[in-house]
């Protein structure tokens, strides 16, 4: 439970049931330019509506401000839709922008990934919007450029059309039951993918869903790496990699992970009804506004 500390219990529970369900959402061939909103200054104005309308990155030095899930992003760069060993996925989301430091991340990381696992290589998922900042839908975090998403389906050995990254679905390795992985889907592959990533110094904690863990629990029990990949609602169609603050930025590093594999009891209540079937929280909270990011996200929102 310690990773739950900087949300809260029902927080994390709402950013989980999100995401795995906005994971497996379609993209659009034909996507249409959001609506000028008729008063952006109005201080009440939702700062994911100000957010989601930026196109491009803004032009200042790269940046990561602010906390992971409550921040925005200068200078952002986009990854390229395709490399050596990666595609991008729903495209009309334009959320393939990340800080200099994950795009070499995740350029230089395919590759090792593609050679521990056998994969020609992997399919990204959702990143940062260009200037990061609250997104209109699914994430809470991934606002500073730092978070990536990586499905768990292997890229094909060929390019994917347009159509197929907006359409096709993520791979589902957990049993309909969220006790284990699926054995005739689970592999080595993803093993070995998700351990690649672990062992990189740049990455601070990988997500997954409680039966990957049990699962690379049985493989990897007692290495150091296990440490990083922690349990999260969702993520069984992908783990979510997030990376440390680079030296001299303006964000704040989550807090350290704990000691240990998380192979013991923290895991074992992931099974328990409480974690299996919880209670929906009974409020809901407002939208974030720009008052409650860090001052430095208005001059990033207004850049060039």
């Amino acid at each position: 439970m310690t990773d739950m500390r900087a949300f809260g219990f029902a927080a994390l529970l709402i950013l989980g049931l999100v995401a795995q369900a906005f994971a497996q959402d379609k993209g659009t061939l034909d996507p249409k330019p959001l609506p000028p909103l008729a008063n952006p200054s109005d201080p009440k104005t939702p700062a994911k509506e100000l957010f989601g309308r930026a196109r491009n990155s803004a032009q200042l030095g790269p940046d990561p401000i602010g906390f992971y899930s409550k921040g925005c992003l200068a200078g952002g760069e986009q990854l390229s839709v395709n490399g050596p060993h990666w595609q991008v996925m729903r495209l009309s989301r334009n959320r393939n922008w990340g800080h200099p430091e994950l795009v070499r991340f995740l350029e230089g990381f395919s590759a090792k990934a593609s050679q521990a696992s056998g994969w020609p290589g992997l399919l990204i998922g959702d990143m940062s919007q260009p200037r990061g900042g609250p997104m209109l839908t699914g994430h809470a975090s991934h606002q500073i450029g730092l978070d990536a998403d990586i499905w768990l389906t292997p890229m094909p050995n060929r390019e994917l059309s347009r159509a197929e990254r907006e359409e096709m679905s993520a791979t589902d390795v957990v049993r309909d039951d969220h006790l284990d992985v699926k054995p005739d889907v689970w592999s080595e592959g993803h093993l070995a993918v998700i351990r690649a990533a672990a062992m990189e110094p740049k990455v601070q904690r990988i997500f997954v869903n409680a039966a990957i863990k049990r699962a690379l629990c049985r493989a990897a029990e007692g290495e150091p790496w296990m440490r990083k990949v922690r349990p999260m609602w969702g993520h069984n169609y992908h783990f979510h990699v997030r990376l440390f603050c680079p030296d001299g930025s303006s964000c704040r590093d989550q807090d350290p992970t704990p000691a240990g594999d998380g192979c013991d009891q923290s895991l074992a209540w992931w099974f328990t009804d409480e974690a299996l079937t919880p209670k929906k929280p009974g409020k809901s909270w407002p939208p974030m506004t720009m008052t409650a990011l860090p001052s430095a996200c208005r001059e990033v929102l207004n850049a060039e």
